[in-house]
């Protein structure tokens, strides 16, 4: 392919939960693979201000650590408004300003969003009048909020049929939303053995391992109850316990766990080894994880989910029959407890998982970018 027709794609992401760059990056890689030329920018820190990004990512993991309950009424308030609404005071506005002068100067053929906030400014420069680029925004939630909807947006690609529907009700039209899956890193998409990967952990064969997880900064999620509810269980079984960045929460599990069944580990590279090893993941419900966990296969337990878009999400697995939720201490130790002693209720959620998850989704969502743009793509 000549560089006369290599394909420009501006892919515009937020630092916001790890999940939005995780999804931005997959896509980058999968757009090189096909030619193209890709720029990666987070909206906040570039386009709006990196003082602003980093006071308010602050805002937003102090407020989810401290007060969830207000960041839960926030998300139900941003939903019940339209995202242009005067009563967002300008969110839609932000950044806008800077992302003109980016598109003038990038002139990319096709921008994806994978963030509700660069999916409004983008419209929003649209409705002002400015000629912009077919632009198609990644939903990274197995949910539909309104901060999402705008009116230029040319194509949504969603996780699931479930998600289309939510969007369709809004007043999205139909042929806008394209059910493509969530994207999610390439290793994940790859099977992987289980045998060897409990092998490759020191995990024996026999006995059911219980992977939990709280996203990158392991103290958002409610790991310490995790820890104390696995060594509760009478059953025989391995516990791995997944602290990522968070130091002081590492030394704190690794005190609890200390001498037990479970095993404390830091920031893990390898997720997808962990996953595949694991019969049971407890994890709070964010939406990437969700994906990854439905693409390596492993049967969830929601537990410690965020007010917001987590519970949202948690609902929506819930609903489809791929995970199981505790609300509270008791229930988390009771449903370990069953879970761990019924194969066949483990066995249903997987055969749900399968049905659900879509391998291909990074591929797919290439494809809805890249073909109307006239360029073929090595679509399976």
């Amino acid at each position: 392919m000549g560089p006369a027709t290599m394909k420009r794609v501006l892919i515009l992401t937020a630092s916001y939960g790890s999940g939005h760059n995780a999804a931005a990056q997959c896509l980058a890689r999968a757009f090189e693979r096909e030619g193209c030329g890709v720029t990666v920018v987070d909206h906040f820190r570039e386009l709006v201000s990196p003082l602003f990004e980093r006071a308010s990512r602050a805002l937003y993991h102090a407020m989810l650590r401290r007060a969830p309950v207000l960041w839960g009424i926030g998300y139900a308030l941003g939903d019940w408004m339209a995202s242009d609404s005067p009563l967002a005071l300008g969110v839609t506005r932000l950044g806008a300003r800077r992302l003109g002068p980016l598109l003038d100067s990038l002139r990319p053929d096709a921008v994806v969003t994978v963030h509700a906030t660069p999916a409004t400014a983008m419209s929003a420069l649209l409705a002002e009048g400015r000629r912009t680029p077919p632009h198609t925004t990644v939903v990274t939630d197995f949910v539909a909020h309104s901060q999402w909807i705008a009116r230029h947006i040319d194509c949504y690609c969603v996780a699931a049929d479930e998600v289309k529907h939510e969007f369709i009700a809004r007043g999205i039209p139909a042929q806008r939303i394209v059910v493509t899956g969530m994207p999610v890193r390439a290793e994940f998409a790859e099977p992987e053995d289980p045998a060897a990967a409990r092998a490759a952990l020191g995990l024996g064969a026999r006995v059911p391992v219980v992977l939990a997880m709280a996203g990158s900064r392991g103290s958002f999620g409610r790991l310490p109850d995790v820890g104390r509810a696995l060594d509760a269980l009478e059953r025989p079984l391995h516990g791995l316990l997944v602290a990522g960045h968070d130091t002081s929460l590492r030394r704190k599990l690794e005190r609890l766990t200390d001498g037990s069944r479970v095993r404390t580990l830091g920031y893990v590279e390898d997720v997808r080894r962990l996953m595949a090893a694991a019969d049971l993941l407890v994890t709070k419900a964010g939406g990437l994880t969700l994906a990854e966990a439905m693409v390596a296969e492993v049967p969830i337990l929601a537990y410690g989910s965020l007010p917001g878009q987590e519970r949202r999400n948690e609902r929506f697995a819930a609903r489809a029959g791929v995970a199981l939720v505790a609300r509270s201490y008791v229930e988390l130790v009771h449903l370990l407890d069953r879970a761990l002693g019924d194969p066949d209720l483990l066995e249903r959620l997987r055969a749900r998982i399968r049905r659900l998850r879509r391998r291909d989704a990074t591929q797919r969502v290439v494809s809805a970018v890249l073909e109307p743009l006239g360029q073929p793509t090595g679509r399976p």
